[in-house]
């Protein structure tokens, strides 16, 4: 048993479940320790625990944000066995089929949960977390003020993002936040996902998509578009894109727009992760037309 399962088996024993048979590593997740459990009755389960909790809430956050998406985006989640400061316990989901059928119906689920969840406003009633650092949600009536304010610029106080970024792209990424309602067209708040990337995309029991791993707020739907457009999905993914497009009306430059969007976790990415998969070069290369030329 390595320490990471040991940890997480020491962790069910304490909130009390104690029937566990068995743990196993799992593999994709970055910010947390996973691994799937066994129970003595041979019921699967997904846990996940940091080893030092970025806030009491993280977990009960994320709960949350699976609750929502399932009962008012119509998205199927985990079920949550448990939450608490220490530890979260999941039912476990299936690997995703990488089908064109499957992907087809990711669409479908994706613009009900966009085209169904529409608000006036942007935010969350509550911060969350995005991996280990928190992502502010106040309430904002503008969506490009909210997108400049606490999905971009919020990233430049972080010591990372400070030592990656020099003094010219930090004037950059201002200038472009300035510049965001002639960038993007205005759009309205939806309920969204928040770290939509490829492998938080899995398959319940019954084989419908669903979702794992949220960081939700009322905010554009192509933040959502954007994280998975540009985290390598499979070939097979081609039909969601195009059948997305259809079903909520997108215009033809949505592609265009796609690098704007995803600045947003490029940033969060360098913000806590060394080495950062080349999202500071990303970043640098995003913000290159809006620096000033000499």
């Amino acid at each position: 048993m390595t320490e990471a399962t040991s940890m997480l088996r020491a962790r069910l024993h304490a909130a009390g479940v104690t029937d566990v048979v068995a743990v196993e590593p799992a593999v994709g997740g970055l910010a947390a320790t996973a691994g799937r459990a066994r129970r003595a009755d041979g019921t699967p389960l997904f846990v996940k625990a940091f080893g030092e909790p970025p806030s009491d809430d993280a977990f009960a956050a994320e709960a949350e944000g699976l609750a929502v998406l399932r009962e008012a985006g119509g998205v199927a989640t985990p079920d949550v066995v448990l939450a608490d400061r220490d530890l979260l316990v999941l039912s476990a989901l299936r690997p995703r089929p990488d089908t064109e059928a499957f992907w087809e119906e990711c669409a479908h689920a994706f613009a009900r949960l966009h085209t169904g969840t529409r608000h006036d406003r942007f935010g969350w009633h509550r911060d969350n977390w995005l991996g280990r650092r928190r992502q502010v949600n106040t309430w904002t009536d503008d969506g490009f003020e909210f997108f400049a304010r606490h999905r971009l610029l919020r990233w430049l106080g972080e010591p990372r993002v400070r030592q990656a970024l020099d003094a010219e792209d930090r004037a950059a990424l201002e200038r472009l936040c300035d510049r965001l309602p002639e960038l993007l067209p205005a759009a309205p708040a939806c309920l969204t996902h928040g770290d939509l990337w490829t492998q938080n995309v899995m398959a319940a029991p019954d084989g419908r998509p669903a979702l794992i791993d949220p960081a939700v707020s009322y905010t554009w739907a192509e933040v959502d578009l954007a994280h998975l457009w540009t985290t390598s999905p499979p070939p097979e993914a081609r039909v969601f894109f195009e059948r997305y497009a259809e079903l909520t009306g997108l215009d033809a430059g949505w592609r265009e727009r796609m690098p704007l969007l995803q600045l947003r976790q490029h940033l969060a990415v360098v913000a806590q992760f060394d080495p950062d998969w080349g999202a500071a070069d990303l970043v640098r290369a995003t913000l290159a037309p809006f620096r000033k030329r000499r």
